[in-house]
């Protein structure tokens, strides 16, 4: 199957110049989203994770199926303020100013296998962020897995060499 075909490009969006990338397409197409997650988990299956960590919102959409296709755990990752738990946290940048995301506490045990799983790999800040979180939490990346990597923004490089990572669709 050709997963380009299936998500929709919408010329300058939210900013003149952009280029998004529309996921919806591909999610309201039951055999398409189907076969996405099941590329996805054709490459985390042989990570063996304990759990699969996605970021709010769209990380979830990815995530979840991904983990009950491996029978693994989901954990989210949030905004700051929207976990009613006990939480961890860990800032990032943006492009005026800053923000923060969090993971409940105990939602990674130390040495728990863990694949973090998102829509896109763009410039990498916010599955920096996520793997901040993990590491401080004791979990042990396996291994990243998107839908789609915009290549020129080079996120990738932010999540350095030592991790595998998969991407369906790489424009």
């Amino acid at each position: 199957m050709d997963f380009k075909e299936k998500i929709r490009v919408i010329p300058d969006y939210p900013h003149e110049g952009i280029r998004f990338k529309d996921i919806t397409t591909l999610l309201k197409d039951g055999p398409a989203y189907k076969a996405a997650i099941e590329k996805l988990a054709e490459f985390a299956r042989e990570k063996k994770p304990d759990l699969i960590v996605g970021p709010e919102a769209r990380g979830f959409v990815v995530g979840c199926p991904l983990a009950i296709q491996l029978g693994a755990g989901f954990v989210p990752v949030r905004k700051k303020g929207k976990l009613p738990c006990e939480t961890v946290q860990a800032e990032y940048s943006l492009e005026y100013g800053k923000d923060a995301l969090a993971m409940h506490k105990d939602a990674i045990q130390p040495g728990q296998r863990v694949l973090i799983a998102d829509d896109l790999l763009a410039t990498g800040g916010t599955i920096q962020t996520t793997l901040n979180l993990v590491k401080q939490l004791g979990g042990e990346i396996v291994g990243f897995a998107f839908l789609i990597e915009l290549t020129y923004l080079n996120g990738r490089e932010k999540l350095g060499d030592e991790h595998d990572i998969f991407t369906l669709i790489q424009y």
